[in-house]
């Protein structure tokens, strides 16, 4: 475990800056700014949420859950650390609803609080510091634990997966596309760890198979940020920057089983039209099982998900309807998670 030399100054030191509240960390991402203090409700802040935050240079962030709990290993609060972000957990919850974006907050130690009209620090609280010390602990912690996570991860990705087969052993529900991917590669992005790189390690492959690159979500605005555009954006919307949508894709709405769609809402206030799917599944999953049911040739995933801590981090208990989408791609599906690692 990792020593910051400027931890226990910072543990004193009073910070001081405009809050910007949300209870989705990613949306807030998209929101804020350098030198801004982050308020989030993210139980166990995982690797791309807090890489997010780095690159936005927040100054400190309050969390009224426990950024990490000890109940599996993530790596987003150690990031947060080594980057001499400090946070303070357990923050009443509360102030998301009393506060405004903007409103000038204090942290002291583990105290914390706002600042008045006339510039004085007013404490309203005591949240629990997450330090070094604290920090190790909890890793060990969630180390130990890690068989029976993985034990009662594996029970619940079998009992759903029996439950959920039929997402597969059916075809899926896939309106027309102008997006043609009949014996084309496919490259579907989606904003997982280390997708940056990954993401940089596969540019020769892209230039030289110009394959249709559909973005996850977040994915849109990681190819946008390589300057490539994508063909397509799948999702729920919620993450995905409005430069994004207006970029020309073809959208596709990812909706629950019942139909209902917040996403859509987005984009009608946006003047975007999108097509609607539907189904069970995460939007990587249909992403992919799109690709395969309009018979693509071949189809690389980047920044997936795909073990178990990945989808701890995303508050799923289990991975059912990603297993069963990779046993139906079976060898048509290239993993380059990780590829950049090869390079270096």
């Amino acid at each position: 475990m990792f020593v910051s030399p400027t931890h226990a100054a910072q543990d004193c030191k009073v910070l001081q800056g405009a809050v910007v509240i949300d209870k989705s960390t990613k949306r807030l991402i998209t929101r804020i700014h350098s030198g801004e203090i982050a308020f989030i409700d993210h139980q166990d802040l995982d690797q791309v949420a807090a890489k997010g935050l780095i690159d936005k240079r927040v100054r400190a962030v309050l969390n009224s859950s426990q950024t990490l709990s000890g109940s599996f290993p993530t790596p987003g609060p150690e990031y947060l650390l080594k980057a001499g972000i400090p946070i303070l957990d357990e923050v009443n919850r509360q102030w998301m609803d009393v506060w405004q974006d903007g409103q000038k907050v204090w942290i002291e130690g583990e105290h914390f609080g706002y600042v008045d009209n006339s510039g004085n620090r007013v404490s309203v609280g005591k949240g629990r510091r997450l330090t070094c010390k604290r920090l190790s602990f909890l890793m060990q912690k969630a180390h130990n634990n890690l068989e029976t996570a993985l034990e009662q991860f594996i029970d619940n990705t079998l009992t759903y997966a029996a439950k959920e087969k039929s997402f597969v052993t059916k075809p899926l529900a896939i309106p027309p596309l102008r997006t043609k991917m009949k014996g084309r590669h496919v490259v579907v992005v989606v904003r997982g760890a280390d997708y940056e790189a990954d993401l940089h390690a596969i540019r020769s492959y892209i230039r030289d198979y110009e394959p249709v690159l559909i973005g996850v979500d977040g994915g849109a605005d990681a190819l946008l940020d390589n300057n490539l555009r994508p063909d397509l954006i799948i999702g729920d919307m919620d993450s995905v920057s409005d430069r994004a949508l207006h970029s020309g894709a073809e959208l596709v709405v990812h909706a629950y089983p019942n139909g209902e769609a917040p996403g859509l809402k987005r984009l009608k206030t946006l003047g975007l039209k999108a097509h609607l799917i539907p189904t069970i599944g995460t939007s990587e999953d249909v992403a992919m099982l799109m690709a395969f049911e309009n018979k693509a040739k071949l189809i690389v995933a980047l920044g997936t998900h795909s073990h178990m801590v990945d989808f701890l981090e995303k508050g799923r208990k289990g991975m059912a309807s990603t297993l069963l989408v990779r046993m139906k791609i079976g060898t048509r599906l290239v993993d380059a998670k990780g590829v950049n690692y090869l390079y270096q």
